[in-house]
């Protein structure tokens, strides 16, 4: 308020170049009592002999001011500013070709300040613009002490199933900016181990330009961080504590949730520096029941199961960002990141198997055991980057920035098989190891300048990754039996990633018109070696990526848009992989290192309304995948099914999409966003040996209300809701989660105490829970013949979660802090 009134007031004094000569007049504003800088004083030359203003200036961040090319000649300096007295210094003297400091003055504040002015009017949560949606992230409070998991979930045409897997409008690949930088990394794996307490806006761009990555077959999710104040320090500090569970289905160990995450941001005229640290223990407790029958010939064998399967996860992150700006025309930055998480998956279940004859109905086998599995998945993520910003007195810019990771990911799965009248009596135990260090390097060349009225943008980069994994897989087989190594099973994987890119687009944007239309162009080298088995696997790819974006706006209130654009989604090195893993006592799973990346055209047609202060959007779309990678199901004996990742053919979507964001009133907001498509899976799996081509319609709905019954008191609601869906093997059943949150406000909202019920049940609604069905039915006349399979899992996790979130800012500062994060290792975690 201060800044604008100053500046309103005597920006007349600022405007008039002409009248300036060659002198100039510099010194520091300083409060009287203390001692420390004021910014934004409004400071102005006079004439003494008619009180004439001629020149001016305002005082920067740091209190600096500066009054340049000022005529020469005789002056009395005055200051101004609300809250303050003015000040007089003079007469002063200005000489040609001459600088005057005119040292430190000393502003007294008044007495009669005005009294604190409280807005309650709420900001706009959503932000439409030409080729994205922003989201206001505060406006999702009761993600507030959690996960920016628990953020993204509310935005329209997002879904986030029971396993953690993020889709847009059915889609579930991105590419990840963070702070506007490509991240590539497993989006859920980011998000859970982002706070979102440290999250600003989010936003979807669903037909991405040239510019970017073509990484991510549904778009781009862009999250920008907060940081601290606008001058000197500023320290931001939250933090969470869980209450006991209501109920943990009677698990071996309750869950336990706490965590805290600290900013600290410092800023002068040319430095920014930001710290942030965060720890989060967020454990969910859950239950599997789950029935699976195989056919094998004449044998028919069911095993059905009960029991735990829950998560104790760790994170711990620290980043570092550090920006310099020595003139207007150059800015250098860095950063440093470093992470550690640890994420324990317990699936403790017990397991009832017949086995009968078909022909006869005669039983041939039965057997009780317990199946003690864990699954452990460690990492720990180091990363470096350097940017430099150039900007050209004609508006053009130059920008050049490189990146170095390194991640460390180990790991093990325990399978153990008991006899459950003799738990000392092993029937079988597998254990499985990963070791597996990655390096990784990026560079780029961005450069932008005006042509034609518009801006024409064109760059450079180069992508390197080295993924080195040593895969063990150990078996006993029987009670006292030595733990021996599975030579077929084990080995050495390495994966190797160059990519070259070019790109180039121009756009433009006039009263009516805005439009934006590249070419990329990319040159994708692969390889896969595995050893000691000696076996090779390259793949070069040269590909076109076109993106085109068009918006028409014929009225303020009005918007249409027109996008396209063509995407890929890379697999990730794990997916490659065929070293075989035990990963439940029914699954063995394993990769195809001759896996091809999916292919997408994305393509949608917009319009926008606004109503006063609210917003109403439609957007029909279409999505085109070609080599659509599915986990995929075969018997390999019979209590143990193979689970391989495949590409399965061809997947398209059409859809609409709504979504609306209401002022009902200035206490009450409302906002509710969905779609529905038409969703078609067609190909065949196992070299023809089953062929399928499966239709089904599926919805969504993420609904949000906010109730702020007085300055200081916020109650907000939320519900994701995510229909049934098709799979090429069968059918995930719908999931859907209820959440509740109280707020209160204290010390001029500085310190924020908030409850949270997540996970609505209350005894009786199934929230939180997910079925997943597979079937498998060879295709006659094929080798695979007379081996069919059946399976439903459904699984709980834990409802009725309640927290509690306290959070403190001594200054928080508007700008975003542009803090580093992991590249590519998170995407395989």
């Amino acid at each position: 308020m201060h800044k604008l009134f100053t500046l309103i007031c005597f920006a007349p004094f600022f405007l008039p170049k002409s009248a300036f000569g060659q002198g100039e007049l510099t010194g520091l504003i300083v409060d009287k009592t203390t001692a420390r800088p004021v910014p934004y004083v409004s400071v102005a030359l006079y004439r003494p002999a008619d009180s004439m203003a001629v020149a001016g200036a305002i005082s920067d961040s740091v209190g600096m001011f500066r009054i340049g090319r000022a005529t020469p000649g005789q002056y009395v300096l005055k200051t101004f500013f609300i809250g303050y007295k003015p000040q007089q210094v003079g007469p002063v003297t200005v000489r040609r070709g001459q600088t005057l400091d005119v040292g430190t003055i000393f502003l007294e504040a008044t007495n009669n300040q005005l009294n604190e002015v409280v807005v309650t009017g709420q900001r706009a949560d959503l932000t439409i613009k030409a080729d994205r949606q922003t989201y206001r992230a505060a406006q999702f409070q009761s993600a507030v002490g959690g996960t920016a998991t628990d953020l993204l979930r509310n935005l329209p045409g997002i879904s986030i199933n029971a396993e953690g897997e993020v889709t847009q409008r059915g889609a579930n690949g991105f590419l990840v900016l963070l702070n506007g930088k490509p991240i590539q990394a497993n989006l859920g794996t980011l998000l859970n181990q982002l706070p979102a307490n440290t999250v600003e806006s989010i936003e979807v761009i669903t037909t991405p330009s040239a510019r970017y990555d073509p990484d991510g077959k549904a778009g781009i999710i862009a999250i920008t961080t907060k940081t601290g104040a606008d001058l000197g320090l500023s320290v931001l500090i939250n933090g969470q504590i869980g209450l006991p569970s209501l109920y943990a289905f009677s698990n071996a160990r309750n869950p336990v949730r706490y965590g805290t995450d600290v900013t600290l941001s410092y800023r002068s005229a040319r430095w920014d520096w930001t710290l942030s640290t965060a720890y989060l223990r967020n454990d969910i407790a859950g239950r599997r029941e789950g029935d699976v029958n195989t056919t094998i010939g004449n044998r028919f064998t069911t095993f059905p199961s009960v029991g735990e399967r829950s998560f104790d996860r760790y994170t711990f992150t620290n980043r570092l960002a550090v920006s310099f700006t020595p003139n207007k025309t150059n800015i250098w930055s860095g950063g440093l990141y470093y992470g550690y998480r640890t994420e324990d998956r317990i699936a403790d279940l017990v397991y009832n198997n017949r086995t009968i004859d078909r022909n006869t109905g005669q039983m041939i086998s039965q057997i009780s055991y317990f199946n003690a599995n864990l699954v452990r998945k460690r990492g720990q993520f180091f990363t470096a980057n350097l940017d430099y910003t150039h900007t050209f007195a004609n508006k053009a810019t130059l920008t050049a920035s490189a990146l170095y990771e390194y991640d460390y990911l180990d790991g093990f799965t325990r399978n153990l098989n008991v006899r459950r009248s003799d738990i000392r009596d092993t029937l079988q135990y597998t254990l499985t190891t990963t070791d597996r260090p990655i390096r990784n390097a990026r560079a780029n060349l961005d450069a932008t300048w005006p042509l034609a009225g518009g801006k024409l943008e064109a760059g450079y980069q180069y992508r390197l990754q080295q993924d080195d994994g040593t895969y063990r897989f150990l078996e006993q087989n029987g009670r006292g039996v030595p733990l021996l190594v599975v030579d077929a099973f084990t080995g050495r994987v390495r994966v190797d990633n160059v990519i070259h890119s070019l790109y180039s687009q121009y756009g433009r944007k006039t009263k009516a018109w805005e439009y934006t239309a590249g070419l990329r162009f990319e040159s994708a080298d692969r390889q896969v070696v595995i050893r000691p088995q000696g076996q090779s696997f390259p793949l070069t790819l040269n590909n076109l990526f076109p993106s085109l974006n068009v918006v028409y706006r014929p009225k303020e209130v009005w918007q249409f848009r027109l996008g396209y654009s063509r995407r890929v989604q890379r697999t990730s090195n794990l997916a490659l992989n065929p070293l075989p893993e035990r990963e439940h006592s029914e699954t063995l799973e394993q990769g195809d290192p001759a896996l091809l990346p999916e292919f997408v055209d994305l393509t949608e047609l917009g319009l926008t309304r606004t109503l006063g202060r609210s917003t109403v959007q439609a957007t029909l779309y279409h999505q085109n995948v070609q080599n659509i990678v599915n986990r995929v199901n075969s018997v390999f004996a019979d209590t143990i099914l193979n689970r391989i990742y495949t590409n399965a053919g061809r997947a398209q979507r059409l859809g609409i999409e709504l979504a609306t964001d209401l002022t009902i009133s200035r206490l009450w907001k409302l906002y509710v966003g969905g779609t529905v498509y038409r969703s078609t899976i067609a190909g065949q799996l196992f070299q023809n040996a089953v062929v399928f081509n499966n239709r089904a319609w599926v919805y969504s709905v993420n609904a949000n209300t906010t109730l702020q019954p007085s300055p200081t008191w916020i109650i907000q609601a939320n519900l994701n809701y995510l229909s049934q869906r098709i799979t090429a093997q069968g059918e995930d059943s719908r999931f859907f989660v209820p959440n509740l949150s109280v707020r209160k406000s204290f010390r001029q909202n500085r310190l924020s105490v908030m409850m949270q019920w997540q996970n609505i049940g209350m005894g009786w609604l199934p929230a939180n829970e997910q079925r997943i069905t597979t079937r498998g039915e060879s295709t006659p006349g094929v080798s695979t013949r007379g081996r069919n399979f059946f399976t439903t899992t459904n699984y709980i996790q834990e409802r009725d979660v309640l927290l509690i979130n306290v959070s403190y800012s001594f200054r928080q500062r508007t700008k975003p802090a542009k803090l580093p994060t992991n590249e590519f290792g998170d995407k395989e975690f």
